[in-house]
């Protein structure tokens, strides 16, 4: 830092990880940060999961994997399941597969993940998210699983 800059250390140290207006990754005077697309596909996976109406995310096949893993003992959630990226040096874009609460509008579903996954991934990583695509596999009812708690009925004797 020299003197004629006139700014502080403490201001200096705000300024020295910045956005680089040429190649818009994350640049410091000391190196560049790269951010991997599992991060974001995290990110937006536990942005999804935290808005009401969301039953689970994921398409059918996706889920499935999922149950099955959840069942080994010491295995961890999969955040990223349903969600597929495509991150650019300043760019995200979202794919995010659900399966919605019976009774939710779905728009307002859409809309309300929209805004949850684009404030996360943008504030999180400092991407501009130009897009969240959402499709909805499945609506969750709560009969569902009742049916499945009770045993079937003998069918012969």
């Amino acid at each position: 830092m020299t003197a004629s800059t006139g700014s502080t250390t403490s201001a200096n140290s705000l300024d020295k990880t910045t956005k680089s207006e040429d190649s818009g990754t994350l640049v410091a005077s000391d190196g560049r940060t790269t951010i991997a697309d599992v991060v974001v596909s995290k990110i937006a996976g536990i942005a999804t999961r935290e808005v009401n109406g969301v039953h689970d995310v994921g398409g059918g096949a996706t889920r499935a994997i999922g149950a099955l893993r959840e069942r080994i003992p010491g295995a961890r959630v999969n955040h990223s399941q349903g969600v597929s990226v495509e991150v650019g040096e300043r760019q995200a874009a979202v794919d995010i597969d659900i399966v919605a609460d019976y009774g939710v509008s779905i728009a307002d579903l859409a809309a309300g993940i929209r805004r949850n996954v684009i404030d996360a991934v943008e504030r999180m990583t400092g991407l501009e998210v130009t897009e969240v695509n959402i499709t909805v596999h499945d609506v969750y009812l709560f009969e569902e699983d009742n049916e499945h708690d009770e045993p079937a009925p003998a069918r012969v004797r």
